[in-house]
């Protein structure tokens, strides 16, 4: 087992190599943190997901664009791609779950990708159903996956005005889970009138905003 110093040293480089967008750095820290012992969950939570936190500030506060959210995402699944797979099984029991997707007649999914990439760094389950998902694909999906949040992306004014009714479909499934919208022609006012329960101005603040309507 590796000494609590040179756990630290991983986990603090695993941090740096997300933020500075450096894969080999992350790989290699990341084979290190299972050649050596450490947890590979604690590595991913203390390491990994806090740097993609930080990077969702960055990102939220326009200091990094999306090119440098995406590359600190690729950072990010080179260390994922090692060390999930060392993951014990009790770590992944209580997982939050998330069925995301790109309304019917909306073929954009730059933004629902970034939404899905932070998600994932925080290590919620997601089914990604991709863009121009049929209405009562999310529906369907929900009956199956019992995720604890659906969110729905939508770029135009013209796929925005559907949300209303996948929300219905979805709600008629299943009036506990949680429905979160995002995309540039929302807002948060437009958001509650069509009955979501939570609004996300962009892919930084998407989990945090998940996270505070399960609290409630």
């Amino acid at each position: 087992m590796a000494t609590s110093e040179r756990t630290q040293q991983l986990i603090s480089g695993l941090y740096e190599a997300v933020l500075n967008m450096d894969e080999d750095t992350a790989r290699e820290l990341s084979q290190a943190v299972v050649d050596e012992k450490v947890d590979a969950y604690f590595a991913i939570t203390n390491g990994l997901t806090a740097a993609m936190e930080k990077v969702g500030e960055l990102y939220s506060t326009h200091v990094y664009f999306v090119p440098e959210l995406l590359l600190c995402a690729d950072a990010l699944y080179a260390g994922l791609d090692i060390l999930r797979p060392h993951i014990k099984s009790a770590d992944t029991q209580n997982r939050r779950r998330l069925i995301i997707g790109t309304v019917e007649g909306d073929i954009h999914d730059i933004g629902k990708n970034l939404v899905r990439i932070m998600f994932e760094a925080a290590s919620w389950e997601v089914v990604d159903l991709g863009r121009d998902v049929q209405l009562r694909r999310f529906a369907e999906e929900q009956e199956k996956f019992h995720a604890h949040v659906v969110a729905l992306s939508a770029l135009m004014t013209t796929s925005m005005l559907a949300m209303p009714k996948a929300i219905e479909m979805i709600k008629g499934v299943d009036d506990k889970v949680a429905v979160l919208v995002g995309g540039a022609p929302l807002n948060r006012h437009i958001a509650e009138s069509y009955g979501a329960d939570g609004y996300a101005p962009d892919a930084g603040q998407a989990v945090q905003e998940a996270s505070r309507i399960l609290s409630r």
